[in-house]
């Protein structure tokens, strides 16, 4: 059926689509859904923000570590099983949250919803488009990135709601079953980790018949495969992921923290929720765009504009005080995590190809999450000590300064002896 589909229609678009819902579904193990429950669980069990700030932190660092072997699996395995798996334990991991009585408890959920979450239910649809896309692959890239902008703008306002209308409880059990009834059976059915397989190739060219079908199965496409072995050995692939790195570390603290950030102000925990919503929506066209932009501009200039972004937003941050303000806050955060979302996904796969991007990109997302998990503690921890969060926001503003001059760096790496560089 999807063979005969693919002769009128190419069949990467529907792998689009249900990568975009992949996206979609890391909401449970996302910042800007988790925190939407902080005051929640603060009020129900008694703990401190730092407590829970800690143990989200490293739950979120010990999930992070795990994603480097997650990346090699997906390349053994490929990315339809391994969706399908990540799904089942993700939905799985949600009802896991919905009991949580303990301390306990709540560090194996917190680590179960990053790991098949936030980490590898992002890498996977990441790694699954570049494979069925070369010349399209930033609109394609934008495409997939719907998902991820309609999970940012919907879970938060979902959460809230459900918790208003029944419990914190319920929204987990709510998450857990859409995740395992609907969710992993459109993958089973409707995955193929690449075109090779129902003879086509990147970008919907069709196979030319040849004598044997081996050789009709190796035509050549044009782009360089990196090994990681090979990535380490440049400058590029360790600029690339203090980039990605820098971007995790503070918008998850910021996130994290937004509702009592800007109720230090004054601000409700409604406007923090339109805030993210707000910024999910602008950041959905501004990524549409930037897929396209990619395909035209080299990628250094992006990720310059990236960290130029990151440091007026927090420099605004700490002047919000006012409605305005933080709409403003919101719109500009939309635009820089537009450019993000965008960026730092398709860098991997045009810099280093997409034979082995499974390992490559397990490495990026391994940083990510680490990265991430240090954002909500020092934020958790300054507020307790100085009961104010400007001290700690003046330090982040290092970071993307630092993200800055890397993005200077960060220039297409080049094979120049092929003998160099076997595997």
């Amino acid at each position: 059926m999807i063979q005969k589909l693919s002769q009128s229609f190419y069949y990467g678009w529907v792998i689009v689509f249900i990568a975009g819902f992949g996206i979609f579904f890391s909401g449970p193990g996302q910042t800007y859904s988790n925190s939407v429950y902080i005051d929640q669980y603060i009020d129900h069990f008694g703990w401190s923000r730092s407590e829970i700030s800690g143990i989200y932190s490293i739950a979120t660092f010990c999930a992070g570590i795990l994603m480097m072997f997650i990346g090699r699996l997906v390349d053994k395995l490929g990315q339809r099983t391994m969706m399908a798996v990540v799904g089942t334990i993700l939905g799985f991991a949600c009802f896991f949250n919905s009991f949580v009585s303990n301390i306990w408890m709540m560090a194996i959920g917190f680590f179960l919803i990053r790991l098949f979450g936030q980490g590898s239910m992002t890498l996977v649809p990441n790694t699954l488009v570049p494979q069925w896309f070369i010349q399209k692959r930033g609109r394609a890239m934008s495409f997939m990135a719907i998902g991820s902008f309609l999970s940012a703008a919907f879970f938060p306002i979902a959460n809230a709601w459900m918790i208003n209308q029944w419990d914190w409880q319920t929204s987990w059990q709510i998450w857990g079953s859409l995740l395992l009834f609907f969710f992993v059976p459109l993958v089973i059915f409707g995955v193929r980790n690449k075109p090779e397989d129902i003879g086509l190739l990147p970008d919907g060219a069709i196979q030319e018949k040849s004598t044997t079908q081996k050789n009709s199965a190796n035509i050549p496409v044009a782009e360089e495969d990196w090994t990681l072995k090979q990535a380490t050995k440049t400058v590029a692939f360790w600029s690339i992921l203090i980039c990605v790195g820098i971007p995790a570390l503070v918008n998850t603290g910021i996130t994290f923290h937004l509702i009592s950030i800007l109720g230090e102000s004054g601000l409700t925990p409604q406007i923090a929720a339109t805030v993210l919503s707000l910024m999910a929506i602008v950041g959905f066209p501004i990524s549409f765009i930037s897929g396209f932009i990619l395909e035209k501009v080299k990628t250094n200039l992006l990720l310059v504009t990236i960290f130029i972004l990151e440091i007026l937003l927090l420099i605004i941050l700490l002047y919000t005080n006012k409605v305005s303000v933080a709409i403003l806050f919101g719109l500009l955060w939309g635009v820089a995590n537009g450019i993000e979302r965008i960026t730092l996904n398709i860098i991997w796969p045009n810099f280093f190809g997409r034979k082995y991007l499974g390992s490559i990109k397990g490495v990026a997302v391994t940083v990510t999450v680490i990265a991430s998990s240090f954002g909500p503690l020092p934020l958790g921890i300054g507020y307790d000590m100085c009961q104010s969060y400007t001290q700690i926001l003046l330090l982040l503003l290092v970071f993307p300064v630092i993200g800055l001059f890397c993005a200077f760096l960060t220039k297409k790496p080049k094979k120049t002896n092929n003998k160099q560089w076997a595997s």
